[in-house]
């Protein structure tokens, strides 16, 4: 008989990031480190976690490329403290950048040696008009990715990569369960009227449907004058339960991620193998 595995420790950070690159380091990797002296193996971390900008203008020119000095910052964090990090956000200049002017939207998945593993490009672009809140149309400026990844296998389980507006779309979350993710990671930016009304009603709605584990880093607070985020950053569990949740201000949360649970939460509801394939595809 297999010798059960000790469940996995994840960290889920919480933060307040502007326009000053150098202070959302500083934030962001003295989480990183705490977390790792708490145990964790896997650490994830939100959307804009490289910088929010106040305008499509100044996100344009604070982006950039995956062999710049921010990814090769947290590739040296990842090595320093042994940890994988879900980077949930990053504005990337990519290879078409001459020729388009715009980014991606991109979650970076490095593993414990500092190894890029994983590039997603964010399928789903923001766009709403609220009333009171400044209008964001996230495609203004930043090209849709094109592909969904394939879960990737880490010390914590099977992960999914997705970023926040992709919560909505659980026709996403379901084909990374079919690929045969355990964990999906909605690293997010909500803002504070989507996010009071629909932040963890999704997030445990995606977790009860896919039974799977819900990874959502989230940015909290005011990142300029004309913009704020959600924050509740947050952990659910295959049966919907919120393991863990930040609360106010920036900081983090531990959350261990039981796979013999997962498991047993899908032997007991099979759910997966009760889906009409044959009438949804």
């Amino acid at each position: 008989r297999a010798m059960a595995v000790s469940p996995g420790v994840v960290a889920v950070l919480q933060v307040t990031c502007t326009d000053d690159k150098e202070h959302n380091w500083q934030q962001c990797s003295s989480l990183v480190r705490r977390a790792a002296a708490r145990g964790a193996q896997a650490v994830f971390l939100p959307e804009g976690f490289d910088f929010i900008g106040a305008s499509p203008q100044q996100s344009l020119a604070l982006a950039e490329p995956l062999d710049g000095d921010i990814v090769g910052r947290y590739r040296q964090l990842a090595r320093e403290c042994n940890v994988w990090l879900s980077l949930g956000g990053f504005h990337e200049r990519g290879q078409d950048w001459d020729s388009t002017g715009r980014i991606y939207n991109c979650h970076l998945l490095l593993d414990s040696s500092g190894v890029l593993v994983a590039a997603y490009r964010k399928l789903h672009l923001f766009e709403a008009a609220l009333p009171g809140q400044p209008g964001l149309r996230e495609g203004s400026f930043t090209c849709a990715g094109r592909e969904l990844l394939a879960p990737v296998a880490t010390p914590v389980g099977k992960l999914g990569l997705a970023v926040c507006y992709d919560l909505r779309f659980p026709e996403l979350a379901q084909a990374l369960r079919e690929a045969g993710a355990q964990i999906l990671s909605f690293p997010s930016a909500f803002t504070v009227p989507t996010g009071a009304a629909h932040w963890e009603v999704l997030l445990r709605a995606r977790a009860i449907e896919c039974q799977c584990y819900v990874v959502a880093a989230a940015q909290t607070g005011w990142h300029n004058p004309a913009r704020a985020s959600f924050g509740h950053a947050l952990v659910a569990d295959p049966w919907g339960t919120v393991v863990a949740q930040c609360q106010e201000g920036p900081g983090l949360c531990l959350a261990q991620l039981d796979l013999a649970y997962l498991e047993q939460v899908r032997r007991e509801l099979p759910v997966h193998g009760h889906r009409r394939r044959d009438i949804f595809g």
